[in-house]
């Protein structure tokens, strides 16, 4: 191959890499980094990038030279010269490919590895419960909540498991997954770097409800999440009663039904604004989903777990909520 047909193609894979990499690095395509093993994902991530656009621009430069060089004039019919196989080519396009392949298995597997083990001497641990369509998260202290808080600077273990069928609980920010199963216990390290709030996410198809099964995180700083354990556990040893409002929010309710006072617009279930002044009627319709089904939906869509799931103390709380917030 002649220079000039060298420098050609190295100054159209230059373009191409060039080009690619400017689109890979000045587009925001990841969420910020708010933990630990968020930075070997990252590392991950971006390894397979700019493998892909080296071969990428490998690949543009062949075509680009072979578009430049090798095009065949308007009037010439003539059939291609007959070519056979390169075998150095094949050995080589072979071999390249699949120790990439290997050396991206390696990377991952070692990274999975580093996370699983992060969780250092002293973990805080969550027992996560995943049902259709929300999430419950129970910390130290036996504090229940439907929102997750965590300390910043020390791993968190939350032990994952469902209720129904199989869920997958994953924040962005923390770039990990992990699916929640019934019948097993699966667990996931996290080791926040950053306060804030951030989203919850099942990315699991549930069911109905499936896009709307939202939480959050928040992480705080180890001295307010010493406080908050300390305030919110005194409070529930102390009997004090539940807000019907918290209630509806921890259980998930707005992730399916509408209801007004809360804001939520929900359509998997009947809306609960106009409910009848029954407080059996609405009981019963929480821990029997299935007795006395609304015109238009289907049973078996909603748990029939919220008579475990809830003290009795709570379902008369969220009952009077719901006729209050109702009429």
């Amino acid at each position: 191959m002649r220079r000039g047909s060298i420098l050609t193609m190295l100054l159209i894979g230059a373009v191409a890499f060039l080009a690619t990499a400017a689109v890979a690095l000045f587009i925001p395509w990841l969420p910020d980094q708010a933990s630990r093993e968020r930075e070997g994902i990252d590392l991950t991530f971006w390894l397979a990038t700019w493998i892909c656009i080296g071969i990428f621009a490998v690949v543009a430069a062949v075509i680009g030279y072979s578009f430049l060089k090798f095009r065949v004039r308007p009037d010439d019919d003539s059939d291609g010269p007959p070519i056979h196989g390169h075998t150095g080519l094949e050995i080589a396009w072979t071999a390249v490919p699949f120790v990439l392949v290997v050396a991206l298995g390696v990377v991952s597997a070692v990274v999975l590895t580093q996370n699983d083990r992060a969780r250092g001497a002293n973990p805080n641990e969550v027992a996560v419960t995943a049902e259709q369509f929300a999430w419950t998260f129970e910390h130290p202290n036996g504090v229940t909540s439907g929102t997750l808080r965590i300390p910043i600077g020390r791993s968190t273990v939350l032990r994952l498991s469902s209720r129904d069928v199989i869920h997958s609980f994953w924040v962005p920010e923390f770039g990990q997954k992990k699916d929640a199963v019934p019948g097993i216990e699966t667990r996931l390290v996290i080791t926040p770097k950053r306060t804030g709030t951030f989203p919850v996410i099942c990315t699991e198809l549930c069911g109905l409800g499936h896009s709307l099964m939202r939480s959050r995180v928040i992480v705080m700083t180890q001295q307010e999440y010493a406080s908050w354990l300390e305030e919110e556990g005194g409070g529930q040893a102390a009997g004090t009663e539940p807000e019907g409002a918290s209630v509806f929010a921890e259980a998930g309710c707005g992730g399916c039904h509408a209801f007004a006072p809360a804001e939520s617009t929900a359509q998997v279930g009947p809306s609960l604004d106009g409910l009848p002044d029954d407080p059996q009627f609405v009981r019963t319709s929480i821990v029997e989903p299935d007795a006395e089904l609304a015109e238009g939906f289907q049973a078996g869509v909603m748990p029939r777990t919220y008579g475990e799931q809830l003290s009795d103390r709570e379902l008369d709380a969220l009952v009077q909520y719901l006729l209050g917030g109702s009429q």
